[in-house]
């Protein structure tokens, strides 16, 4: 019953409630990671299908995400380290040029939820600190957003310029936004192409198979 009333307090975008529910449930004792997978991903998950449903829209989504991160950073310390040891790595940025983040941040919050460990470089992100990032963490995955027609084109000069660092066969890319089509990604030699949040979520669960 605790943990049902945390993944409703996440679908009716309560952070207050959240974080109530939450501290009550430590207090209880019930088991963070519990917590985590039955009550904040459960919610967070619902509230993304309900996004890929068009029942709720991007202000829902972003109150939502508000919602889950107010109890995830409560347990967060007490679980990282198996969160972590779960999941698969993921570099997240939107690409040089453009400002436009709501879509990544997004994303973000439902591969978080999912328990995987995320590197958000966050907006105008530079070609060079992408591939950098990707020498340096070695993700799994490589996660590409654009809202413009002027910037998609740099998802292609980080692929080009991760072949030639030698940095692109141990990596899977994934590229969205409003601009770009699975005809673009395959065009850019992209892994794969998200059209929105729940479905860059399964690019990634099925890319790397965690």
């Amino acid at each position: 019953m605790d943990l049902d009333k945390i993944k409703e307090a996440i679908i009716e975008l309560n952070d207050r409630d959240t974080k109530e529910l939450v501290a009550n449930a430590l207090k209880k004792n019930i088991d963070p990671q519990e917590i985590l997978e039955k009550g904040l991903i459960a919610g967070i998950k619902e509230v993304g299908n309900l996004f890929t449903r068009k029942e709720y829209f991007v202000p829902e989504v972003l109150l939502a995400s508000e919602a889950f991160y107010s109890g995830f950073n409560m347990i967060s310390p007490l679980i990282k380290s198996q969160i972590l040891k779960k999941k698969a790595k993921i570099v997240i940025g939107v690409v040089g040029g453009d400002i436009h983040d709501i879509g990544k941040n997004i994303v973000k919050v439902l591969v978080e939820a999912s328990g995987y460990d995320i590197i958000d470089l966050g907006k105008d992100v530079a070609t060079e600190k992408f591939i950098n990032t990707v020498a340096r963490e070695k993700p799994n995955v490589l996660a590409l957003s654009s809202l413009l027609t002027t910037t998609m084109m740099r998802m292609n000069d980080i692929i080009k310029g991760l072949e030639q660092r030698k940095l692109r066969s141990n990596i899977k890319v994934i590229i969205g936004g409003a601009p770009v089509n699975q005809d673009f990604a395959k065009k850019i030699k992209a892994d794969a192409y998200g059209k929105d949040a729940a479905d860059a979520v399964r690019l990634i669960e099925k890319i790397t198979g965690a």
